[in-house]
């Protein structure tokens, strides 16, 4: 009787563990746009009253950089990553900074958008297709369609030295029949890489390049607001950053990050995402205005384990062939 009572008492209390409402503090860092992270944050913290959460901003290098600092210290600060791309949450899973979770549930999504180890987690899907300002002579529906000599000639992309979509772009296109052939076409017909998707939206927008490669949000947004641009999902596909969430190994609040992160990937955290004006990892939840049905979207492979290994010789590849 004795034993029965304690294996009793022992059930309840994991059965009241489990319930429990996540609370206290917890520091996110984060490569959302300042806005964006705001309505995150807050609401999260609707969902979960008990948590209070203070966030910090920044592009997911110098994100990244201030985390190192804090680590090699001795006093890392975050619980919680939300940044750019999947190929950084490999390389801190690789060296065991993240801390899995496997009571997420990942069931409603597609195989390859969430990592298999679940140590990190898709919240949204960041497409890099095609954008053209609309008064250009060629309306492009392909990638084949920029290496007509007229096209490539006014065409911009983001360096993948400088945007880690698109170094994942880069990566992904290379891996389809194009091959690393379309890059070197681009590169000898007079395209230009420079710098992160702004510029190539700034360029575009205001007819100095005529064609680009782009993030879709950014696009789908200026062109509301009654910019002069097209943004087009092409015909071969298009590159994903998934703005990973991860929980990080240090942190002091293990329930509160597994909220979190459960938030994000649920239907409401994904219908959050699309009410941001991005495409949801989700794919029961319908994409905002101006993006065409989900299932008639293709996302390329990406592999982002070996894209973490060869991220060296492909931006050298590259930087032979545009420049530094």
């Amino acid at each position: 009787m004795h034993r029965i009572l304690l294996s009793a008492l022992a059930a309840l209390t994991l059965t009241t563990a489990a319930d429990a409402e996540a609370t206290g503090k917890l520091v996110l860092y984060t490569s959302q746009p300042n806005e964006d992270a705001q309505r995150t944050v807050d609401a999260f913290m609707a969902a979960n009253p008990g948590v209070t959460v203070d966030w910090v901003r920044d592009g997911t290098p110098k994100i990244m950089a201030k985390f190192r600092a804090e680590l090699e210290a001795g006093a890392p600060q975050a619980d919680v990553l939300l940044i750019a791309d999947s190929v950084t949450m490999e390389g801190l899973k690789a060296e065991g900074l993240l801390m899995a979770h496997p009571e997420a549930d990942i069931s409603a999504y597609e195989p390859g958008i969430m990592d298999a180890g679940k140590f990190w987690f898709a919240t949204k899907l960041i497409t890099t297709g095609i954008v053209y300002n609309t008064a250009a002579p060629v309306k492009p529906a392909s990638y084949a369609d920029l290496l007509a000599p007229e096209v490539t000639a006014a065409f911009m992309m983001p360096s993948p030295l400088a945007s880690g979509a698109a170094t994942i772009h880069m990566v992904a296109v290379t891996g389809t029949d194009l091959g690393w052939g379309f890059y070197e076409t681009l590169a000898k017909q007079g395209a230009v890489a420079d710098g992160a998707n702004g510029g190539v939206l700034k360029a575009v927008a205001g007819g100095e390049k005529l064609y680009g490669f782009l993030v879709d949000f950014l696009a789908i947004r200026e062109a509301a607001k009654g910019a002069p641009i097209q943004f087009v999902f092409p015909t071969e596909g298009v590159s994903a950053v998934s703005e990973p969430v991860a929980i990080l190994s240090n942190t002091t609040n293990p329930d509160a990050a597994k909220a979190f992160v459960d938030f994000l990937i649920s239907e409401p955290g994904q219908q959050l995402a699309a009410d941001m004006g991005y495409l949801p990892a989700h794919p029961g939840i319908t994409p905002p205005a101006g993006f065409p049905a989900r299932d008639t979207i293709k996302i390329l492979p990406f592999d982002a384990a070996k894209a973490l290994t060869d991220e060296a010789a492909n931006k050298a590849r590259f930087t032979e062939m545009f420049g530094g």
